[in-house]
């Protein structure tokens, strides 16, 4: 099992900036991808960034150029720098980790933190 705890959302003017925290723990040494998901209000769920455990990083063409993912596997924590924030980045925000431990890839979903960017 791996636990997911998300922190950082909050309020902010369009422009401003966030930093998102997912801090991750359990069975943490079968996990390969990580990534950052978010879904506004009405929508489905999409991939905003993912880092893959050799570090490479890809990102939506939505998001592309505003957000960096990283990680820093001393501490347990996956992070979402998030620039040039715009009223359409509103939505919550899920940290998700891609675990091998049972041979078949599962998915782990931290609980959601909520951003909204004001206009």
């Amino acid at each position: 099992q791996v636990q997911l705890v998300e922190s950082g959302g909050g309020l902010v003017q369009a422009g401003g900036s966030l930093r998102l925290s997912c801090l991750f723990s359990g069975d943490t040494g079968y996990i390969s991808d990580m990534g950052w998901y978010r879904q506004a209000p009405g929508k489905e769920r999409e991939l905003a960034a993912v880092i893959t455990s050799a570090g490479s990083a890809n990102y939506a063409d939505s998001v592309k150029g505003r957000f960096t993912i990283s990680k820093d596997s001393a501490k347990n924590t996956l992070s979402l720098q998030m620039n040039s924030l715009k009223p359409e980045d509103t939505a919550v925000y899920y940290c998700n980790a891609e675990s091998w431990r049972y041979g078949t890839p599962r998915d782990y979903w931290g609980p959601g933190t909520q951003v909204t960017v004001s206009s």
